[in-house]
């Protein structure tokens, strides 16, 4: 059952060009059916719903109501149908998505000359005229003079104010309606604050759904060492420990996603409201995963974006990305519970050698985040973690300069996977449970920093592959006090 739709602000049609590329890599979609990390027999328990408790949803929510009004479904029917769709979320962007709307629009009529295409812009109400610089960045004559050859169809842009709860998820959503309704095969959706996006990128995101029979492409990023701190630290080895599977950027923010995908994610009840702020990439790459669709991942080169010091911008980001992951864990117990080691994923694309931006970040400002929670945290920490890693936490040394301060991957591991259980446990009180956790992840952030402060970005990336390897060896730490946790009673 299709949905209503949302206002549009303004459309338009832009002519465009092509040339065709050859296909690096191939595959069906064979779900998980080839992973190598081995998945034991299904327990007798099956958990078919997250059942943890408190405030932050304490059942999956019903399917959210439509995030496009009717003008704006009629705006969509107008158009008919498309087959290649680029999708962009946005807000206050007005300054960078003209050059991701110039790179994308190239990208699709020069790879897939022959699809119907069309870009979507979703803003949530910027008063920066960030829609109006969507559809009219450059001329409709652009592609041909740089290309040089049309291509079969017109490319369509439209743009509307997404409504429902304000965040990257909701836009997203309208997005997702829309290539619902459109019956697209592929939707690509990049990040509107992009510096280093080229038309190439459409290609690599959409190349294995159109060409290999995949349904889910990640993004694989050469990045500064200190930029994807939630990735490195939570997101990334995570996604491995639990699921088995070796996605290096699971919240990258540009994906490809095939129509059979996108059909599926209008159908979970597991999006709410932290999947409709900053929890989107992480619900869409783990529910991917565990509804069985086949996932690769492509190499676009270096990412240069909007990036955020986590010591003063990512609190909030933090709460709604591992809110999500641990509620979808819970929805997924009967899976993760069963998976040993990992796989790696198959990638696409030319391998690069680029040298990353760098990334500026206030190391003694996390110390010091981290240093103040010891003493407003306290009780919550005693609450979330166990005694032995409660002590090691209070025990850290703070004294010298941040560069002496350490907080090792082993009790990062520890500490996060008790806060998962206790996210779990009947009567949790989970807005209290992350936002004691936050203060633990500026802990392992700065002593990260402090481990990796003479490395190159590559030498650092060896650390955070160890940690993840870390992750998979202490999950039997996460089985076992989860057990405990199911044993001690039903959560609510």
């Amino acid at each position: 059952m299709r949905r209503p739709g949302s206002l549009p602000i303004c459309a338009s049609s832009v002519p465009g060009t092509s040339v065709g590329r050859t296909l690096a890599a191939t595959g069906v979609r064979t779900g998980h059916a080839a992973q190598r990390a081995t998945i034991e027999a299904p327990s007798s328990r099956c958990a078919a719903h997250d059942r943890g408790g408190s405030v932050l949803t304490a059942k999956p929510a019903a399917v959210p109501p439509s995030a496009l009004d009717a003008e704006g479904l009629a705006e969509v029917r107008r158009i008919g149908n498309a087959d290649l769709m680029v999708g962009i979320p946005s807000f206050d962007n007005a300054e960078t998505i003209g050059y991701v709307v110039r790179a994308t629009t190239a990208g699709m009529v020069q790879y897939f000359p022959e699809m119907k295409p069309i870009l979507v812009n979703s803003d949530g109400g910027s008063p920066d005229n960030t829609p109006r610089v969507a559809v009219t960045t450059e001329s409709p004559d652009y592609l041909e003079k740089i290309i040089l050859v049309s291509p079969k169809h017109k490319l369509q842009r439209i743009t509307f104010t997404y409504q429902g709860t304000s965040g990257k998820g909701t836009a997203v959503r309208a997005l997702f309606e829309v290539a619902r309704e459109l019956k697209v095969k592929a939707m690509v959706m990049v990040d509107s604050d992009l510096r280093s996006i080229v038309p190439e990128w459409v290609e690599l995101l959409a190349g294995p759904i159109l060409k290999g029979g995949y349904d889910f492409v990640t993004p694989l990023y050469a990045r500064y060492k200190y930029d994807g701190t939630i990735t490195n630290n939570i997101s990334y080895p995570l996604t491995r420990a639990l699921y088995g599977t070796r996605i290096r950027q699971p919240i990258g923010g540009d994906f490809g996603v095939s129509g059979d995908l996108v059909s599926r994610y209008m159908e979970l009840d597991t999006f709410d409201e932290l999947t409709a702020r900053f929890g989107i990439d992480v619900w869409m790459t783990h529910s991917a995963i565990n509804e069985g669709f086949a996932v690769c991942q492509a190499r676009l080169g270096a990412k240069i974006h909007d990036a955020k010091d986590p010591a003063g911008d990512l609190g909030p980001m933090f709460r709604q990305v591992v809110g999500t992951l641990f509620k979808l864990a819970g929805r997924y117990e009967d899976r993760w519970m069963r998976v040993k080691g990992s796989h790696t994923i198959p990638e696409y694309g030319f391998e690069r050698v680029v040298a990353p931006e760098e990334v500026t970040v206030n190391h003694a400002k996390l110390i010091d985040n981290f240093e103040q929670a010891r003493l407003t945290q306290h009780d919550a920490w005693a609450e979330m973690l166990s005694d032995e890693q409660l002590e090691r936490v209070m025990g850290l040394g703070l004294d010298g300069q941040p560069s002496d301060f350490r907080f090792s991957a082993e009790l990062w591991i520890r500490c996060l996977y008790d806060a998962l259980v206790a996210f779990h446990a009947p009567g949790a009180d989970r807005e209290r449970l992350l936002a004691a956790l936050t203060p633990l992840y500026f802990g392992r952030t700065a002593g990260f920093i402090s481990d990796t402060l003479d490395m190159t970005t590559d030498q650092a990336e060896r650390v955070i592959d160890d940690q993840a390897r870390q992750f998979e060896e202490l999950k039997p730490y996460l089985v076992a006090r989860w057990q405990e946790m199911r044993a001690s009673g039903e959560p609510s």
